[in-house]
């Protein structure tokens, strides 16, 4: 009961202390004293690991099946290790990126530990420490985002609070707009973001980055937080609410960086991905065809057309024509009257 009294009390002096805790120093103490330990179980797991796979109840067994059960687990084993290296490649790979975008200085890092043995928050213990630079309140991030900042250091091992533990609060800004606000972790629920201005036109979709701290401690601009998954409405206040889903899997964390050298300018929004292009749009545009019966109605209006048409021509060429009938019969009765005259005048004596 007395232990437990003094426990008690530790965790209440601890918690209400905060930053300045009294008990920072027993717990570098004890990040030292642990840290060696947690590396070296680290790496036990996995040989410890395959080993108890590699075992089964062979005593009941056939010793044929039993050493088929063995190799078995062997190259199972193999092939998880090659497969776990080639996870591990590309993390590696996504982290320079990220960090050559932003232009960061990093310390890459393996997580050997994850959870606190000083408390119960959200944390990891990573396998750097004073010894390579490492110091309190550095930003640490992966390929993805934003993992959380450094709490303690030990000579050899550190232990990082996570952006989504209830403690964490890191200042953000959106993508484009630059609305400011003040992202909060909720364990395993997605971050809640305050956004400053009240009437910030915000949608599901938009994106939020760190706003940065000053002298870039604990947090340094530009590293991609998360995208906004739904906005409280507008009720008129001074502040807005957002939920935001965080880029990092925080429950599977492998390989991470410190940030143990700012950028000399603000990234932005450099470090965010590119956004997928949106697929484009085919448009397809129907001609009504039209029916039979107009067909043929058009048809037969463009022949009554051509009749009309003919029938005029012939009338205009049948016109002339009979102009010059008339013509030719004036003309003979014209030559019949002088030869009846010319034949009276002979007639006279």
């Amino acid at each position: 009961m007395l232990l437990i009294a003094i426990a008690f009390a530790l965790i209440t002096v601890d918690i209400r202390g905060g930053q300045e805790s009294p008990v920072d120093g027993a717990r570098r103490a004890a990040a030292t004293v642990f840290g060696p330990v947690e590396n070296g179980v680290a790496a036990a797991v996995d040989p410890v690991g395959n080993a108890i796979g590699a075992v089964r109840d062979s005593g009941e067994r056939h010793t044929r099946i039993a050493a088929l059960e063995k190799e078995n687990a062997e190259l199972k084993a193999k092939l998880g290790s090659d497969d776990r290296n080639r996870s591990r490649l590309r993390e590696l790979d996504t982290l320079l990126k990220t960090a050559g975008a932003g232009q960061y200085g990093i310390k890459g890092a393996q997580v050997i530990a994850i959870g606190s043995a000083q408390g119960f928050s959200w944390t990891i213990t990573i396998d750097v420490g004073a010894r390579d630079g490492i110091q309190r309140d550095m930003t640490v991030l992966n390929g993805a985002g934003l993992v959380g900042r450094v709490t303690t250091v030990g000579p050899s091992t550190s232990t990082v609070l996570l952006a989504n533990d209830p403690d964490f609060t890191v200042g953000t800004r959106m993508e484009k707009t630059d609305e400011l606000g003040f992202a909060t972790g909720q364990g395993d629920r997605p971050l809640l973001v305050q956004l400053l201005n009240g009437k910030a036109k915000v949608k599901p979709g938009d994106r939020l980055v760190t706003f940065g701290s000053q002298g870039d401690k604990p947090f340094v601009p530009g590293v991609p937080v998360g995208e906004v998954l739904r906005v409280d409405p507008s009720g008129g206040g001074l502040t807005r609410n957002v939920y935001v889903r965080p880029y990092v899997g925080f429950s599977k964390l492998d390989i991470v960086g410190v940030v143990v050298q700012a950028p000399r300018s603000n990234p932005r929004d450099a470090v965010l991905p590119p956004k997928p292009k949106p697929a484009p749009t085919v448009t397809v545009t129907v001609t009504p065809k039209p029916p039979a019966n107009a067909a043929n109605e058009g048809g037969n209006q463009a022949g009554q057309n051509q009749q009309g048409q003919n029938q005029n021509q012939a009338g205009r060429n049948q016109q002339p024509n009979q102009n010059l009938n008339e013509n030719q019969d004036a003309g003979q009765n014209a030559g019949q009257d002088q030869q009846a005259q010319q034949d009276e005048g002979d007639a006279t004596p």
